[in-house]
């Protein structure tokens, strides 16, 4: 190889080192902002709940300030208007029952729980769909646009595979619905169903992987940088 030649596989070398620890500095970055947000969640979660918030404040929710915030409602479900969207919990695959809870300024629609397959039909259930006035908690969580990973939401057959709020609010005819659903806590339901109290919270932490994978590369890239340099002809 000519010197030439070899000056320029290792300038490409060096290049490439310094670019891979730029990629793994990244990650050590992204790792500290992870844990932030970890921090910031848990926090949310375990605060006293506020007031579901109303219109004046939908145009600024977002999941970075407010997903997992711990909120309260008043109002009146209606049990007729609920939407089933497949679930697979803890407890097994079944179906979220989705309820819309009309308060004095908006509607809002309630994740109340799981349900297994054997009581999806509301008649099975009858207990916990309580008439009149009830004040709920939950969590505030985002919408979730289209459907689950290759299975599209189909409002005519009736078959959702995420929550996805505007598309719901479409399909039963609801009014000014806020643009975000409530998970509901573990307050128990009249005969044990809907199961609230399931919403996992869960981010993953591989950022330290990558970025050690990220410096070792350019450790590699660097040693075939000092091999080349230090060659000869």
């Amino acid at each position: 190889m000519t010197r030439a030649r070899r000056a320029g596989f290792a300038a490409a070398a060096l290049i490439a080192a310094v670019l891979l620890a730029g990629l793994g500095v990244w990650q050590i970055e992204r790792r500290a902002w992870k844990h932030e947000l970890v921090a910031t969640v848990d926090a949310r979660i375990h605060a006293a709940p506020v007031a579901a918030p109303g219109p004046d404040a939908w145009p600024r929710i977002n999941a970075k300030d407010d997903a997992y915030l711990r909120v309260t409602a008043t109002g009146v479900f209606r049990h007729d208007r609920e939407t089933l969207v497949q679930a697979v919990t803890e407890r097994g695959a079944g179906f979220w029952v989705l309820t819309p809870l009309e308060t004095p300024r908006f509607t809002l629609l309630v994740n109340r729980g799981f349900v297994p397959a054997n009581r999806r039909d509301a008649a099975t259930r009858a207990a916990g769909n309580v008439a009149g006035p009830v004040r709920m908690t939950g969590l505030l969580r985002v919408s979730e646009p289209g459907g689950a990973f290759l299975r599209a939401n189909d409002p005519a057959a009736g078959r959702w595979y995420s929550r996805d709020v505007a598309a719901i609010a479409k399909a039963r005819g609801l009014g000014r619905v806020a643009p975000y659903f409530v998970d509901a806590d573990a307050a128990p339901n009249p005969g044990g169903y809907p199961v609230g109290g399931l919403t996992v919270v869960r981010f993953r932490d591989n950022h330290l992987v990558y970025a050690l994978t990220w410096f070792a590369l350019s450790a590699l890239s660097l040693f075939f940088t000092w091999r080349l340099w230090h060659s000869r002809d």
